[in-house]
C-alpha cells in the first residue's frame, strides 16, 4: 500500500507526466474476504457507503481505475463487475490463467505473470533436477487447483509421474494438515509441489515440524517462495534446500527513503502507518482503536520516539520488494494510459470518425483501450506492455531456501526463468548456487524407481504408474546407451554388444589362422607328416633293390608316397583367411589328392588278387599281370574325381561367406560350399573307392605269402573309413574354424593311418630287422610249399 502511496506522489511530482493533473487514491481493505472485496469494488464505483448500483454520485471526482485485488479469487470476483463497467482493473498479485480470459474479463490486467508461465517454469525445474515421482499441495481455491493442475498437465506430458494430489482445505481449522503430512511422510516421493499462499500453508509447515518429517524437497510457489516469516529458527532443519519461482524484483528508486521517513505524527488518520510502525519496532500504540487487534503479542508500547533510520533496515530484511514492484509497474501503467489519452491529437484518435477523449471527462472504455496498448520503458529501464490476453512478460527468479549463518532461513537467487526466451534458454540454474537438506550440493532423489543404467530398459509394472518399473537386462544381441531407456535396438549385423551392453562394437572375426595356437599346431603337424612319406621314398630309393621294395612294385609305392604328402599338405589350404581363391582351390586339393592316394592303394590291392590268381593254371589273369594295369586303375578312378570337382566348380562354385548368425558376437570368415550336395558327392566317391579297397583286400588277407601287403591294406582302409565316417556327425555338430579343424584332422589321421599301415612294417624290415629283407627269407615258407611266389 505504501508503494502505491509512494509511486503515486512520484507522478504528481513529475512535470512531464500528466502536467496540470493530480492523482488521488481511495484504499480499501478487503480483509482476504470475497463479500468484502465486492462491497468495496460496489463502494469505489458509487462513491457511497451505501452502493447504489449504475449510479456514480462523486461530484468532482473520476474514477480511473482499480489496483488490486492480490488474490485470484477475490480479483475474479471484482474483475466480473468491473468488466460489465469497462473499468480498468490492474493486479498486482492475482495469477489464476482464468483471469486471462478476455471474453469473460474484457477489463482485466496484471503485472505479475499468469500461472500457465509459472506452471510450466516449474514443470521444467522439476525434470531438470530428474524428479519424476512428485507429490503435490494444491489450496482449494483457483489460485492453487488451476496451478497444481497445469504444472501435473505439464510433467505428465515429460514423463513424470504424480505420486500423491492433495488439497490444503481452508474450511477445516487444521487445514486437513494432519492427513496431508502423514501422506507426504509415508510417501517414497521426495518432491513436493505446494502451490498455495502462505496463510493457509502454514498449519501444514507446522505439522511437518511435528511429525519430524525430513529429507523432502519443497518446491515452492510464488505465493510463498520469499515468505519471510517462516525464517524462523523452528522450520530451518525441515525446510533448507527449498526451491521455487519468484515473483521478479527489482529495487524501486527513492522507495528505501520514503519508508524511512513515514511516521505517525505525519499522517495521523492513516491506520496503516501505526500498524506498519507497530510491526517496525515491535511495539503497539497503547490508544489504538478498540474495533483493531494486536498485531502480535508484544508488550512494548509504541511511543512515536523511535528512530525511524531504523525502518530502512527493517525493509531490508523483511519487506518483500518483489510484490512492491509490481504495484509500482500498475500505477504507471495507468499513468501512461492517461498520459495516451490526454496527448491525443485531433481527428488522428482511435474511436469514432478518429475522435480523441476529453481528459477531464472520459468514459471507462476510452481509458481501457489506451491501457491495452502501452508500451513504456520504467524509471528501471524495463519494458511494461501487455499482451492480448492482459498479461506482462513472464519473468520469474528462482530462490533456494539455505542456512544462514544466524541458523534462519535466507533466499538466494540461483536461477531465472523467461517464458520470452527461446524454449533452450527460457530456464537458467546456477546448480554450484544451490544447497539442497543438509547443505548438500547433491540433487536429491525423487522417483518411483531407480534409474536404469545403460544396457538395461524400463518394463512398466502392471497396474502402477509408468514412472514405477522394473530394469530388465537388453536381450542378447541388443543394446541401450541411455539411462531411462524404454527399449534396446539391436546392433548392425556387423557389430555386437559388449559385455555391458551399452554399446555396439566390432564383432571379431573369427577362422582357423596361423597366429592362434591350434591354427600353428595343425599346420606344423602338416608340414612334419608330409615329410615323412618324402623320407620313405628316400629310403625306398636307397634300397630299391631289395627284395621288399622290388616284391611292393617299388614304382606304384613311389607314387602313393608322394601322393600322401600332398594329402598332407592339402590340409594348409584350410588354414587361413579363406579368401575366394582359397574356397575354390582347398575342396578340389583335397579331393583329387584323396582320390590319388586311394585310387594307388586300390590298384595295390587289386594287382595283389590278381597276382596271386594268376598263379592258377590256365588262369585267365596272366594278361592282367602288367604295370600299365595299375596306372589304368589309378587315373581313371582320379579322373572321375576330377570330373565331379570340375562340375561342382562350374555349377555351384563354393564361395566367400561372412556368418553372423551361427555364433552370437562373432563373424564367422568361412567357405560356403555352395552345394552341399556336390561336396557330399566328393566324399562319398573317395568312401567308395575306399570301402572296394577295404573289401578287396578283406577278401585276399589270407592269401599265402611271406609277405601279403593285403592285410596291411585292410587295416588301412578300415582305419581309413572309421576315420571319415566318424568325421561326419562331428562335422556337422560343429561350427566356424572348429568345424575347419575337424576337416583338418580327419585328413591328416586318415592319412596318417595309410602311412602307417601300409609303409611302417616295410621300414620296420628295412631299418630293424634288415635279416629278413632278403629273397631267402621273403621265399623260404613258400619254397616249402613247391609253390612260385609272384612279387607285387
Amino acid at each position: 500500500m505504501q508503494s502505491m502511496v509512494f509511486t503515486i506522489e512520484e507522478i504528481n511530482r513529475d512535470p512531464g507526466l500528466l502536467p496540470n493533473v493530480t492523482l488521488g487514491f481511495w484504499i480499501y481493505d478487503s480483509c482476504i474476504e470475497l463479500q468484502r472485496s465486492l462491497e468495496g469494488t460496489l463502494w469505489v464505483l458509487s462513491g457511497r457507503r451505501v452502493p447504489i448500483l449504475n449510479y456514480r454520485c462523486q461530484s468532482n471526482q473520476s474514477l480511473v481505475a482499480v489496483i488490486g485485488e492480490s488474490g485470484s479469487t477475490r480479483s475474479i470476483v471484482m474483475a466480473r463487475l468491473l468488466g460489465l463497467y469497462h473499468y480498468p482493473q490492474v493486479s498486482y498479485l492475482s495469477t489464476s490463467p482464468f483471469l486471462s480470459d478476455r471474453i469473460q474479463f474484457p477489463s482485466f490486467f496484471r503485472t505479475v505473470p499468469s500461472d500457465d508461465f509459472q506452471s510450466q517454469g516449474l514443470a521444467q525445474l522439476v525434470m531438470h533436477f530428474g524428479w519424476t515421482w512428485v507429490g503435490f499441495l494444491a489450496q482449494d481455491n483457483d489460485y492453487g487447483q488451476q496451478g497444481v493442475q497445469l504444472v501435473m498437465k505439464e510433467l505428465v506430458k515429460a514423463g513424470a509421474c504424480v505420486a500423491f494430489s492433495e488439497t490444503i482445505s481452508t474450511r477445516l481449522p487444521n487445514k486437513n494438515a494432519l492427513h496431508i503430512v502423514r501422506l507426504i511422510k509415508n510417501s517414497t516421493a521426495n518432491a513436493i509441489v505446494a502451490f498455495s499462499s502462505i496463510s493457509d500453508l502454514v498449519p501444514v509447515m507446522d505439522e511437518v515440524v511435528r511429525q519430524n518429517v525430513t529429507g523432502k524437497v519443497w518446491i515452492a510457489s510464488e505465493g510463498w517462495s520469499t515468505a519471510f516469516f517462516l525464517d524462523k529458527n523452528q522450520y530451518t532443519e525441515f525446510f533448507t534446500g527449498t526451491i521455487g519461482f519468484a515473483v521478479h524484483r527489482r529495487e524501486i528508486p527513492g522507495m528505501k527513503q520514503f519508508l524511512s521517513n513515514l511516521h505517525p505524527s505525519r499522517s495521523p488518520g492513516d491506520i496503516f502507518i501505526r500498524r506498519f510502525w507497530e510491526k517496525a519496532f515491535g511495539c503497539w500504540w497503547k490508544e489504538q482503536e478498540a474495533h483493531l487487534t494486536r498485531w502480535d503479542n508484544s508488550t512494548k508500547v509504541c511511543s512515536g520516539a523511535e528512530e525511524p533510520g531504523n525502518l530502512q533496515s527493517f525493509y531490508g530484511a523483511e519487506t518483500d520488494s518483489r510484490v512492491t514492484y509490481n504495484i509500482y509497474n500498475a500505477v504507471y501503467a495507468i499513468v501512461h494510459a492517461l498520459q495516451g489519452l490526454r496527448t491525443c491529437r485531433k481527428e488522428a484518435g482511435p474511436f469514432l470518425h478518429r475522435t480523441c477523449a476529453n481528459i477531464d471527462d472520459f468514459h471507462p472504455w476510452q481509458l481501457l483501450h489506451y491501457v491495452k496498448n502501452i508500451r513504456f520503458q520504467n524509471k528501471i529501464d524495463e519494458e511494461l506492455f501487455f499482451d492480448g490476453n492482459g498479461d506482462p512478460p513472464a519473468r520469474y527468479e528462482i530462490v533456494n531456501w539455505q542456512r544462514s549463518p544466524e541458523g534462519a532461513i535466507r533466499h538466494v537467487t540461483v536461477g531465472s526463468y523467461d517464458s520470452s526466451a527461446p524454449p533452450e534458454q527460457s530456464l537458467v540454474v546456477n546448480a554450484s548456487a544451490i544447497l539442497w537438506h543438509g547443505a548438500s550440493s547433491q540433487i536429491p532423489l525423487s522417483a518411483c524407481s531407480p534409474s536404469c543404467p545403460p544396457g538395461y530398459r524400463k518394463v512398466v509394472m502392471e497396474g502402477k504408474p509408468i514412472c514405477c518399473f522394473q530394469c530388465v537386462l537388453c536381450p542378447l544381441g541388443e543394446v541401450s546407451n541411455q539411462t531411462e531407456s524404454t527399449e534396446c535396438w539391436k546392433c548392425p549385423p556387423d557389430q555386437w554388444p559388449n559385455s555391458r551392453q551399452d554399446q555396439c562394437v566390432p564383432k571379431t572375426m573369427e577362422f582357423l589362422s596361423y597366429e592362434e595356437p591350434l591354427g600353428i599346431t595343425l599346420a606344423g603337424t602338416s608340414i612334419g607328416f608330409s615329410m615323412v612319406p618324402v623320407a620313405l621314398v628316400g629310403l625306398f630309393i636307397f634300397h630299391r633293390n631289395t627284395p621288399i621294395i622290388k616284391a611292393n612294385n617299388r614304382n606304384l609305392s613311389y607314387l602313393l608316397l608322394l601322393t600322401l604328402s600332398l594329402c598332407f599338405l592339402c590340409s594348409l589350404t584350410f588354414i587361413g583367411y579363406p579368401s575366394p581363391e582359397h574356397c575354390l582351390f582347398r575342396q578340389a586339393a583335397f579331393g583329387i589328392s584323396f582320390s590319388l592316394c586311394v585310387s594307388c592303394v586300390l590298384a595295390k590291392t587289386i594287382m595283389v588278387v590278381i597276382a596271386f590268381s594268376a598263379t592258377k593254371p590256365n588262369s585267365n589273369f596272366k594278361r592282367w599281370v602288367r604295370p600299365q594295369m595299375t596306372y589304368v586303375v589309378i587315373s581313371v578312378s582320379t579322373i572321375i574325381q576330377f570330373l565331379v570337382c570340375v562340375s561342382w566348380f562350374l555349377l555351384f562354385p563354393p564361395f566367400l561367406e561372412y556368418n553372423t548368425h551361427t555364433q552370437p558376437g562373432k563373424i564367422i570368415v568361412e567357405c560356403n560350399e555352395g552345394s552341399p550336395i556336390a561336396f557330399w558327392c566328393m566324399l562319398g566317391y573317395l568312401g567308395l573307392l575306399a570301402t572296394i579297397s577295404f573289401i578287396v583286400a578283406f577278401l585276399a588277407r589270407k592269401l599265402p605269402d611271406s609277405f601279403n601287403e593285403a592285410k596291411f591294406i585292410t587295416f588301412s582302409m578300415l582305419a581309413f573309413l572309421s576315420v571319415w565316417i566318424s568325421f561326419i556327425p562331428a562335422y556337422l555338430s560343429t561350427h566356424g574354424k572348429y568345424m575347419v579343424a575337424m576337416e583338418i584332422f580327419a585328413i591328416l589321421s586318415s592319412s596318417f593311418a595309410l602311412l602307417a599301415c601300409i609303409f611302417f612294417p616295410k621300414c620296420y624290415i628295412i631299418l630293424v630287422r634288415p635279416e629278413l629283407n632278403s629273397k631267402e627269407s621273403l621265399m623260404g615258407r613258400k619254397r616249402d610249399h613247391g609253390k612260385k611266389v609272384y612279387g607285387i
